[in-house]
């Protein structure tokens, strides 16, 4: 395992021009939300039970048909449901993923480490930065999951507003935080992502500076690898998450837990259905981490000139 200088610690305790991370991420992270929203829609209707009768596959066919049944039948907007949490969602969301795990990484090695980042750095880093990430935004996911699963196409401020107000009527504080314990379960997914990017990257470092195609070349595959390894081992907390964050159906709250949720789900539908969703996660996150990741990178590089 090879290990590489961290940057000198700074007189504070945060490495300077912290905020670049912070920054950063959120450019990235809503970049890529705008880019690949439509994907988003089908993938949450596919984990869900509430569509299952109607989409019972999982290939890519039956995204390219989801897609092309909600353009038709619910108007082009209806493509676009939940992008408005989305990006109140990612924009933070990501900033604080970004800035937690660009500085953390630093402030490990610093401390912990002799100044030097190596494979375990960087994934205590990116567990912390996972676990505070999905604390402070679980409330904005259920807004948007809810949203996504309602036929029709409201405004997404009135339809945010409305989703919110019931959530709070229906539920009470507790209704934001649905899926939660599924959201710290996904934390291995952000830990692997980071750490394989971070694996990658160094893998193509020979291409720093040298600008071109095949510098940004070894930057988007190394996002996308990590992100495209990172859902396949990690995918069905992704399903379980929103079966628990489901509405009410006839007043009766179907998922109640982490556990009862897996083994129901198992029970009623297979196994397979953990994957529910898969191709149209793919198509969605991949793209997306090579979008973020990119404009992550070269915001960095620019300010660092």
């Amino acid at each position: 395992m090879t290990d590489t200088a961290a940057p000198k610690a700074s007189t504070s305790f945060l490495p300077a021009k912290s905020w670049q991370h912070f920054v950063a991420g959120g450019l990235g992270g809503m970049c890529g939300a705008i880019v690949t929203s439509p994907f988003d829609v089908v993938k949450t209707r596919l984990q869900s039970s509430l569509f299952r009768e109607k989409h019972t596959t999982m290939s890519m066919a039956e995204t390219g048909h989801i897609l092309r049944d909600i353009y038709r039948e619910e108007s082009p907007r209806a493509l676009f449901k939940g992008l408005g949490p989305t990006l109140v969602g990612v924009v933070p969301a990501r900033s604080i993923n970004f800035f937690t795990y660009g500085n953390g990484k630093q402030v490990i090695a610093n401390n912990f480490n002799d100044g030097r980042e190596n494979t375990w750095v960087h994934l205590t880093a990116a567990a912390i930065a996972g676990i505070v990430t999905g604390t402070a935004t679980n409330p904005i996911w259920v807004v948007k999951t809810r949203l996504q699963l309602e036929s029709g196409a409201r405004t997404a401020l009135g339809g945010s507003w409305a989703t919110i107000t019931t959530i709070m009527r229906e539920e009470g504080v507790r209704g934001f935080y649905k899926g939660l314990s599924a959201s710290y379960l996904g934390v291995t997914e952000g830990t692997i992502q980071w750490v394989l990017y971070e694996r990658l990257k160094r893998l193509t470092a020979g291409t720093e500076g040298k600008g071109g195609a095949l510098e940004w070349v070894g930057m988007l595959g190394s996002a996308g690898t990590a992100k495209c390894v990172a859902s396949l081992i990690t995918y069905p907390h992704e399903v379980i998450r929103t079966r628990l964050r489901q509405p009410k159906v006839n007043g009766v709250m179907k998922y109640t837990g982490l556990w009862q949720t897996l083994r129901l789900i198992i029970a009623e539908e297979g196994a397979r259905r953990l994957y529910g969703g898969l191709s149209a996660h793919l198509m969605r996150v991949v793209p997306n981490a090579a979008v973020m990741y990119s404009i992550y990178e070269g915001i960095l590089r620019w300010e660092s000139k």
